[in-house]
């Protein structure tokens, strides 16, 4: 079944049974790379190479609030893990699970922790927390972890550009 990324942001397909992947970029145009176990955001660069993010709805939107965007999953292709939100100390944090995305899309119900609502204005998204409604995936300097911010788009970065990438299932490298 095909996936693909419209032109209006959204994931398109009668079916999901593949993830869609796309280099994320924020307004600074900077790319989320992973260091170590982190995803940091970087200047995009010809020296650089973004992480391949992946995406996919979940199966149940009609389990999760309506009006709030599209609930999708979010994770990375290369190693295969998913960005979860915890409670840490009391206050949500963004992590990285060694999680396979398809195997929460093909969970029985929602995973909440793991989901985002993605809302589209023009050509950039934003992701907030299933888990933690009024939180939203966040970038700030160069260098530094993406994370979780209450603060929709004042201080930080809140909105994000989805670009596109076709891949063969062979093909790790953008």
């Amino acid at each position: 079944m095909a996936c693909f990324l419209g032109h209006d942001g959204g994931i398109h397909t009668s079916a999901m049974d593949c993830p869609r992947y796309v280099v994320v970029s924020d307004l600074s145009q900077q790319v989320w790379f992973l260091q170590g176990q982190i995803l940091v955001v970087v200047p995009r660069s010809n020296n650089v190479r973004p992480v391949t993010v992946t995406i996919i709805p979940c199966k149940y939107p009609e389990c999760l609030e309506k009006d709030k965007g599209i609930p999708i999953y979010l994770g990375i292709k290369q190693p295969e893990m998913c960005l979860c939100c915890e409670d840490v100390g009391g206050k949500p944090e963004l992590q990285l699970k060694n999680q396979k995305i398809m195997d929460l899309y093909n969970q029985a119900e929602p995973v909440k922790p793991f989901l985002f609502y993605r809302q589209s204005t023009g050509s950039t998204s934003t992701f907030e927390s299933v888990a933690f409604p009024g939180w939203f995936i966040a970038s700030s300097e160069r260098n530094q972890p993406i994370f979780l911010t209450s603060e929709l788009g004042n201080i930080y970065n809140t909105a994000f550009q989805l670009d596109s990438k076709e891949f063969s299932p062979s093909n790790n490298s953008l």
